[in-house]
Order: structure tokens, then sequence, then C-alpha cells
């Protein structure tokens, strides 16, 4: 089969600048907002004739990424716009007036329920309404409570109080935290405009107020959200305004306020694509997602799809291995970011395992806690991978080049699939004994990272859905990080710190490489039980170039959320920050 390849094309985008501090949130509808399950091969740039055996090979891929007859919703985009103001709170007119309040801010006198002097100052107004609806409620200003009363005599029609904790320390959490909370309430009662501000700026510099008004907005678009692609019935946001109160206006805010724009949309499509059920993201819809960021951002990406036959020219044999069980062909996806102009100082690789669905294999997930009715979610470190991308399409950060990765495919069962036993050959020659076809994401990761070498990079972080043992060793909200490098370890927790997002470093003991060794070929692909997810990380290292600083990322337990029973766009963040931190 011939490559896809996306060319660089003539495509005007909207001017960066801006001399209003109002900027509008609109989520472009992805592919699976109207997606007519369309071959991949009718993207319209430049592949090669179709001959019988792909054109056969193609049309039965397409028919059952239709299984189900499943065909998404086609839904509006929410669009919010976002404006820093100085007002003040009694004259502001609109739905939802909602402030942020720390513990400091409310009272230990029995007598007076709020600290606060600007608390003080509405309370009053209110004729005493909000302290008594604090007291009847017990709120405190814990991290989560809130409390909303529809109330008279106000230029709003509802007042809310949102608990941010004892310091609203992260920052980032708690006012990220602030926003999601607005919305939701937006939402529950049809609000379309609202108003945030915090009772007290103490000790909130000129520079973090800021980064508060972008968490105050990351929240509120994120809040807003609802996948609802695939449900019968769907109700859209009313929201359309939110104006941040309080925090100050200019050039630095409005720049803020545009990076929460971007990123929010990378977090976005990430969930949306960790979201999509597995008969319709197939690994070739993935790589068509791919080409349509860099189609849309053509001035700054370009793109390469790799089919099953140029991998085998580039010798993938382990990444090839897990994908030959599948109707659906694997695509290997490659996009690049350039700056629009000035030096390139550093080069850096993403990694993201691809897996579309994962069932196993011939050892087949089964029984209790085997999670393979979620087993779409094991593209996630894809969905971080290509969620940042479109984030930094939008944010444009100068002195980098970035290479976005993804080998994607299905781990399915039938007579073509590898075998417990089998040996597998990686493009580095490296050769695999196959003791576990469930330990698949290693495989698919192995030639992914050595491409990613051959790219030049400086730098490579690599982040899947690797191992349960992750999950057991830090539970579902913490990504467990593996590198040799502590310059790069810091970059990345320095990264996460702004992101909010939750990592710990595990170690790579070398001494359990013993029992990846292999009677009959260089390793195995899995140790066992004990220490799993540092054995899983050894394994990844031996397709590292030495000379490349490398960082695995094991994020199996924040990729998704119980309680929501959705996907959380973990990892988007981080991997914005961490490239900020190198450019420029």
């Amino acid at each position: 089969m011939a490559a896809i390849r996306v060319a660089s094309t003539s495509l005007t985008l909207p001017s960066s600048s801006s001399s209003s501090s109002s900027y509008y949130y609109n989520s472009r509808p992805s592919v699976f907002t109207k997606f007519r399950f369309r071959p991949i091969f009718d993207i319209s740039f430049a592949i090669g004739p179709l001959s019988p055996t792909r054109a056969k090979r193609m049309s039965h891929s397409i028919a059952h990424a239709t299984l189900g007859l499943t065909e998404p919703n086609k839904t509006d985009p929410p669009t919010i716009s976002f404006a820093a103001k100085e007002t003040d709170l009694l004259e502001w007119k609109g739905d939802i007036l909602a402030v942020g309040v720390t513990e400091k801010d409310m009272s230990k006198d029995e007598n007076s329920k709020f600290e606060n002097p600007t608390l003080q100052k509405l309370d009053s107004y209110l004729g005493g309404l909000l302290s008594e609806a604090s007291s009847e409620e017990d709120f405190t200003a814990k991290a989560g409570q809130s409390t909303f009363l529809r109330v008279t005599g106000l230029g709003s029609k509802r007042v809310g109080l949102i608990g941010l904790g004892s310091a609203a320390s992260p920052p980032v959490v708690a006012y990220r935290g602030l926003g999601e909370a607005v919305a939701n309430a937006a939402k529950s009662v049809q609000a379309s405009i609202v108003a945030v501000t915090l009772a007290s700026c103490d000790g909130i510099s000129v520079e973090l107020k800021a980064s508060v008004a972008s968490a105050i907005a990351t929240g509120a678009m994120l809040g807003i959200f609802d996948d609802n692609r695939f449900k019968s019935e769907s109700k859209k946001p009313s929201l359309e305004s939110v104006e941040i109160i309080g925090l100050g206006s200019g050039l630095e805010i409005e720049k803020k306020l545009k990076y929460a724009q971007g990123l929010s949309s990378g977090i976005i499509f990430g969930r949306e694509l960790v979201n999509a059920p597995p008969n319709v993201l197939t690994p070739g819809v993935l790589a068509e997602e791919a080409t349509r960021i860099a189609s849309e951002y053509s001035d700054v990406f370009t793109a390469k799809i790799l089919d099953e036959e140029q991998c085998k020219e580039l010798k993938m044999g382990s990444y090839l291995g897990v994908a030959a069980a599948s109707a659906n062909p694997p695509y290997f996806i490659h996009l690049c970011y350039k700056p629009l102009s000035g030096e390139v100082k550093t080069k850096l690789a993403l990694v993201g395992k691809g897996l579309t669905f994962d069932s196993g294999g011939y050892n087949i997930k089964a029984g209790p806690g085997s999670m393979i009715e979620l087993m779409k979610f094991d593209m996630g470190g894809s969905a971080a991978v290509l969620g940042a991308a479109k984030a930094l399409a939008q944010i444009k950060p100068s002195g980098v080049e970035v290479h976005f990765i993804v080998a994607a495919c299905e781990n399915m069962i039938s007579g073509t699939g590898m075998r417990p036993g089998d040996v597998l050959t990686a493009s580095n020659g490296k050769t695999i004994e196959v003791n576990n076809t469930d330990a698949e994401g290693r495989l698919t990761l192995a030639d992914a990272l050595v491409y990613a070498c051959n790219q030049g990079v400086d730098k490579i972080v690599d982040l899947a859905t690797l191992t349960g043992a992750c999950i057991v060793a830090l539970g579902p909200s913490i990504a467990g990080v593996f590198t040799p490098s502590d310059d790069l370890a810091n970059e990345v927790f320095g990264a996460s710190e702004v992101s909010g997002e939750k990592f710990w470093r595990m170690p790579m003991e070398e001494s359990y490489w013993e029992s990846m060794k292999s009677g009959v070929a260089d390793m195995v692909n899995t140790g066992g039980r004990q220490g799993g997810a540092i054995t899983a990380a050894l394994f990844l290292k031996q397709f590292v170039d030495e000379k490349v600083q490398w960082m695995h990322i094991d994020m199996a337990g924040p990729v998704w959320s119980d309680k929501k029973k959705n996907a959380t766009g973990f990892g988007v963040s981080t991997l914005v920050e961490w490239v900020l931190h190198n450019s420029s």
C-alpha cells in the first residue's frame, strides 16, 4: 500500500494578535462529530493507485469500522467568550455571580460567618442571606464545597460560593476546579452569562493573576464539555459568556486566556479520542484524525502515515507482530511540528501507545478485573500526544521542533495472530520472545522508540497505558515516571507542577532485567508479576539510543475516571508545558 502524505499547503489562519481582552472558545467538531465512515484513502492528499488486494482489504476494514451501525451524532460545539474585567460586584448584571472562597475567608466568630470584607459587603447587601445559607449548609470553604442562592435586588440572578480549600494550593487545581464548578452550575440552571471572582487576592502576584484567570477559563471550558456523540438525546449547553472579575486586564492576561483556549481544545480532543468506541475509532480513523491536525495547521505541521508494507520495509517486526491478527490494518503516525520562524534549538519526540483495542490476544483478558470492556482506552497515550499536538498547533511555540509518533493498531485474536513462544525482530535488530501476548503495548512502542531516535531528537517522552502493576502501585490518579535522566525528570515534574497533573518517579532497578532474559532470543516481553511496571520500563530502554534523554510515563491509572465513566484527557497539559519549557 502507498503512504498517505500530507503536504504543506497554503492555509490562511487567523492572526494570533488581538486588541480585545475577550477570547472565544469554539471547539471545532472532530471527525467523530459528523463522521461518514469514509475510507482513509479518500483523504484528498497524494496517494498511490489502489491495487485490487488493497481495495479489498480497505473495504473490509471499513466494514468492521461500521460494526453495530453506530454513527456519532452531529453536535454543535459550545462557544464561550471570556473577558477579564474590573467591575463592582454589586453592579454586575448576569445569571450567576460565583465567588471563590478559601477557608481563611471564613470567620471563626460565632457572630460573623465571614472574615473577608468582600463577602461581608455582599452578605450585608443581601440582608444576611449568604451567611444564613452558609450556616445551614455547613459551608466552610473546603475544596469541592459550593452553595448557590437565587437572589433579588442584585444585578445577578444567582450568587454562589465555591470552596477553594485552605490556601488554594496548588493554584492550577483549585482554580481550574472553580471554573468547572461554575460551568456545572451554569448547566444545571441553563445560565448563559456568568462572572467569576475571588473573595480575596491577597498573596497573588500580578503575574500569577494571569495564570489564575487562565486556570479558571480552562476549568470552565472543560466543565461545560459533555461528550454526547453516542447518546440518542443530548442538551445543548447554554453558557455563552464568562467574565473574570478582579484579576486585572491587559496583554498578559489576554495571552493567558488565549493559551487556555488552545490547551482546552487539546484536552477535549484527547478525551474524545479515548471516549470513542473501538468500532468507530480504528487505527485508520486515528491516522485520519492525525492528518486532520496537519491539514488544519499546515503552517506549522506536516504528517507522514506509513502503512503495513512501509513498516515492513523499516523492519518493524515487533509492532507488526501485534497488529497481525486484526482485520483493521495498522497505521504508523508521524506528525512533525516546526515553528513559523527562528532557529530550532531543541528537537523533541512525544511517543504515544496507540492500541485502539486490546483483547489481550491469545493471552486473552478474562475474568473479574481484566477490564476488557474498557480496552478502548489503551490508546490513551496516543490521545495525549495528539491532544498536545492540537494544542501546540494553536499556541505555536518557537525554538523547538516536535515529533508526534504513534504506532496504531489493534491486538486481536485470529489464525494470523502472534502466539506465545513466537520470536519477533524489532527494527533495531533485537529479538523478542513473546511469552505473553497481552504485554503488547511495549512491543509497539519498541519500534516507535527506534523510529523516534532516528529523527535526530534530543529528548523523548513516551506515554502509555502500559501495566496494571502501575495502577496497583500508585492507584487511579497518579502516573508512574521512569527515566535514567535526572535533568529530564526535573523538567517534566516542573511542567506537572504548572499543569496540576500527578506523577511519581519510580525506580529503574537494573537487577530486575535478569527476569527478562530469554533462552532463545535477546529478551522476553514480560518478566512476571513482581515489579511489572519496572521491568516494562527496562524493556523499553533497550530500544532507546543512549545519547537521547528518555522518559517513560505509565498512565494506566489516570487515563480514565471510573466516577465519571469518561476519559480524563490526562497528559495533554503536562506535555504542552514541557514543550513550552524547551522553547525559546
